[in-house]
């Protein structure tokens, strides 16, 4: 009995001192459970900030019209490139078709300003005479300005500015005299006019338009010759008679010569 009794004390004493010597179970708990969800919101809230921060205003985002929308001066210059480039392939493949074409094209824009500043505001367009105008240009003009620019490199080929003075004078004493003749030559048979027609246009027309073309053409071709490739050539001396074609369309409008007042001349 006593060592029993003993025996039980000391298990009771011990259970005791074990109880006070440790904290409890919900001590542990409540100490440290409140931690753990302040942590955890830190750190959810935090990154819910910086996702939030990617696609702030002030930042730039997918949906900005500066990133998904291309400027319209960058389509422009896109679209002039473009062009640049292919209209270089196709002078490059087929010169004269392409020089041919591009001379009818600006026939037909100097013919219609040409009627359009020489016209009563009663009159309408002559789309036969733009039809002849560009008709000269895409099958004479064209191919003969391809011809020339390249003979007159060959027996030219250099570009200073004595070798370019050489060509300005070469083409004003040959190749311009003859293709103005030419011009009012084909313009006024389609026209219908007899050769002693043409012949009299030719002497009241022809010299008048020459001296006029030397206050023009020496300048351009000064320009085109010595600034400007051999490709190229056929296309800026086009550009340069836009101007220079609504006059001598104009000219080749004129009534017929009469052919008796000239010859009594």
């Amino acid at each position: 009995m006593t060592g029993g009794f003993l025996r039980s004390g000391g298990r009771r004493a011990h259970q005791l001192l074990l109880h006070h010597s440790r904290p409890s179970l919900a001590d542990a708990l409540s100490k440290h459970s409140p931690s753990k969800p302040y942590v955890r919101s830190r750190l959810i809230s935090s990154k819910f900030k910086e996702s939030s921060s990617q696609f702030s205003p002030a930042s730039p985002s997918l949906f900005s019209s500066s990133y998904s929308v291309p400027s319209a001066s960058a389509a422009s210059s896109f679209s002039r490139n473009g062009f640049v480039s292919w209209y270089l392939g196709m002078i490059e493949a087929r010169p004269v078709l392409t020089k041919s074409l591009t001379a009818g094209a600006i026939f037909i824009a100097a013919d219609v300003s040409s009627q359009m500043i020489t016209l009563p505001p009663s009159d309408s367009l002559d789309l036969v005479r733009t039809l002849r105008m560009a008709g000269y240009g895409a099958l004479v003009l064209g191919p003969s300005l391809h011809l020339w620019f390249n003979f007159v490199s060959r027996i030219l080929p250099k570009r200073d500015v004595l070798t370019t003075f050489k060509k300005i004078f070469l083409g004003q004493t040959t190749y311009g005299p003859i293709m103005t003749t030419v011009f009012f030559s084909i313009n006024a048979g389609l026209q219908g006019e007899t050769g002693a027609e043409i012949i009299a246009r030719l002497k009241r027309d022809l010299i008048p338009t020459c001296q006029r073309g030397l206050v023009y053409w020496p300048i351009c071709d000064f320009i085109t010759f010595k600034f400007i490739p051999v490709r190229l050539q056929p296309l800026v001396s086009n550009s340069f008679s836009f101007l220079w074609t609504i006059y001598i369309t104009y000219m080749a409008s004129l009534q017929k010569a009469s052919v008796q007042r000239i010859s009594t001349d």
